[in-house]
């Protein structure tokens, strides 16, 4: 039986440094060393990747049957724990700076107290982004169980497959919780409510996009109720519960996020000169080499993995993107 490795030893280089251990940055780590090179994986915790809650994920090749988030990571650092001879996984680990030098890149991080300094001769962002999560009462965590169960969700392209023939809430009241809800009618559920949380559908949209975008929501027979949200319950039923400021109820078969993104982990992409698009994703080119601000060309060494780089915000995906990156680097770059 193979021991356990031990805490990593930080090396004085490597040919990769990677930012982020979600499924992208994992699966770059492990890349690397298939492809005779060393990495060192900067990894905040599996926790801080978006599929850690999700209970079950049905897209995932090679699990006919589904699998959590939680299983998926725990498998993916059991690969990057066997390759140790050319991976130092640093976990929980923080980056704070990156730089670019003449030669290298140098990542700035905090791990077990220490602040350390790992240099690669390329660098591979892999950050990921946060969902912002609906503050009730001023707190984020009492949706956390829905959440963690699977009645409320946030990805569409996830889990909206599973929401036919469902009563569906969606949180929000912008553009983007508008377009969600109208999305969401594809998947043919059986009702659709907008929740506001105490503010005007479509608050803030421009006049002409507002007036389309409340025809559309009509036409669709999407409802809204702009009370605000002060708790949840039914989750022994498995049903989303939700109790309003003014007294009210309501019962749903499922929750919905659609608050968009509260963090997209821009400040060392930004620092590094990345050109970012009008949603604030890094933008890459097909293999995922970070273009720069204002030029457009490849900044040499610099790669964005995952969510974080412009695309689908899918596993899958992200594991499509590390291949990418690592794959150009060791033909075309190292």
């Amino acid at each position: 039986m193979r021991p356990m490795p031990g805490p990593p030893r930080l090396k004085e280089s490597y040919d990769f440094v990677i930012v982020g251990g979600g499924h992208a940055g994992l699966q770059a780590g492990l890349k690397a060393a298939l492809l005779g090179h060393t990495a060192a994986v900067l990894d905040r915790g599996p926790k801080y990747s978006r599929s850690y809650y999700a209970p079950k994920m049905d897209n995932i090749p090679g699990f006919p049957d589904g699998v959590s988030g939680h299983e998926l990571l725990d498998r993916q650092v059991a690969a990057v724990r066997k390759v140790d001879g050319s991976v130092g996984y640093f976990a929980p680990a923080r980056a704070a700076v990156a730089a670019r030098g003449d030669a290298d890149y140098s990542v700035t991080f905090e791990w077990l107290k220490q602040t350390l300094v790992a240099r690669g001769r390329v660098l591979v962002l892999a950050m990921g982004v946060v969902d912002r999560i609906p503050e009730v009462g001023g707190r984020i965590d009492p949706i956390f169980p829905w959440a963690n169960q699977g009645i409320v969700d946030f990805c569409i392209l996830c889990d909206g497959h599973l929401l036919g023939e469902k009563s569906v809430a969606v949180i929000g009241h912008d553009a983007f919780a508008a377009r969600t809800a109208l999305d969401l009618g594809h998947f043919r559920p059986r009702s659709v409510e907008l929740l506001t949380h105490g503010h005007p559908v479509l608050d803030g949209v421009p006049p002409e996009e507002r007036a389309a975008l409340a025809a559309a929501l009509a036409e669709h027979g999407v409802t809204s109720y702009e009370a605000e949200m002060v708790g949840f319950d039914e989750i022994r039923e498995k049903r989303f519960g939700v109790r309003f400021a003014d007294g009210s109820h309501r019962s749903y078969d499922r929750g919905f996020s659609a608050l968009g993104w509260y963090d997209r982990h821009e400040a060392i992409p930004r620092a590094l000169g990345c050109r970012f698009d009008r949603d604030g994703y890094v933008v890459t080119d097909e293999d995922c080499r970070a273009l720069s601000d204002p030029s457009g060309d490849p900044i040499p060494g610099l790669y964005c993995v995952g969510d974080q780089r412009n695309g689908w915000n899918q596993i899958p995906e992200a594991w499509a993107t590390a291949e990418r990156a690592v794959i150009h680097a060791y033909a075309e770059y190292l």
